[in-house]
């Protein structure tokens, strides 16, 4: 079978901004001036926080995959909804009509986390709210001769991710322990970026080379077929860590304003509207017994 080989379409490394106490320090994997550019991805951000940072607050319109590199993160919702995560785990989130919820650090933790948002197409946007919590032990492994691939979402290698997105895509979390090579096998029409985690690494025929923070997109057939796996080659040089998302892009018009996003300018306003005349719901809080 002749598939479509992938290589580095653009990369950078990620620079950040200390922003000082709750809120300590910030980047943009995926910056928010080149949303088109990554869609189905609006923006990844990278965040270290201590509690108060991110209160209750409201979402429109898209999905977030909140990953948790270090400490505890404290997800409370106006539904009801209450849980911890730690390393290793990722919350899904589809915003939908209207979420209102908070996404704290526990007691004095220093949180460490990684949040996609993730558009939803003109036809979902108006979709029920729903989180769903994804364990980093109910994650499938699949071993290679070098080290394991971590499947959150999609389908790698026979292996089925518990991510339940509403729209079609991949996240998988490659562990080098020791220098080797892997190649990953994605839908040929999918848009993808990587992250390095760790490490130093080369990547596609032309063998650019990342280490940590490095960020890259992928070139992909925008007309090819979502039943059509596409090839990745990956070489670490050392112990290594890389994450890579994938998604099926939605071509839609994007205007995305504060913590909403629509299709038109007009529809971010009646989010604002809706949220103030409390249509969202009550704040995000622990019920108090």
């Amino acid at each position: 079978m002749n598939r479509f080989k992938r290589d580095i379409k653009d990369h950078w490394y990620v620079t950040y901004n200390k922003n000082g106490y709750p809120h300590v320090q910030q980047g943009f994997v995926l910056p928010p001036n080149r949303m088109k550019e990554f869609d189905p991805f609006l923006i990844l951000a990278e965040d270290w926080f201590k509690r108060g940072a991110f209160s209750d607050h409201p979402h429109r319109g898209f999905q977030t995959i909140t990953y948790v590199l270090d400490g505890r993160l404290e997800h409370i919702d106006n539904h009801g909804g209450h849980s911890i995560l730690e390393a290793g785990d990722v919350q899904y989130m589809n915003a939908g009509s209207g979420a209102r919820h908070a996404e704290e650090a526990v007691d004095d933790d220093l949180i460490h986390t990684l949040q996609l948002w993730l558009n939803l197409p003109k036809a979902l946007k108006n979709t029920k709210t729903t989180y769903q919590n994804i364990y980093v032990e109910d994650v499938p492994r699949v071993p290679f001769e070098a080290g394991e691939v971590r499947v959150y979402s999609g389908e790698m290698d026979g292996a089925k991710g518990p991510m339940q997105s509403l729209v079609p895509i991949t996240m998988t979390e490659i562990y080098f322990i020791k220098a080797g090579t892997y190649t990953l096998q994605i839908p040929e029409n999918h848009n993808a970026f990587l992250y390095v985690l760790s490490g130093e690494l080369e990547f596609g025929s032309n063998k650019t080379k990342l280490t940590k923070t490095g960020v890259a997109t992928l070139t992909f057939k925008q007309d090819g077929d979502s039943e059509s796996e596409s090839e990745f080659f990956i070489k670490a040089n050392s112990r290594a860590k890389v994450l890579i998302y994938s998604g099926a892009p939605i071509n839609e018009e994007v205007v995305a304003y504060g913590p909403f996003v629509m299709n038109t300018m007009e529809e971010v306003q009646q989010a604002y509207k809706d949220y103030h005349a409390g249509k969202f719901g009550p704040p995000a809080k622990i019920d108090e017994e």
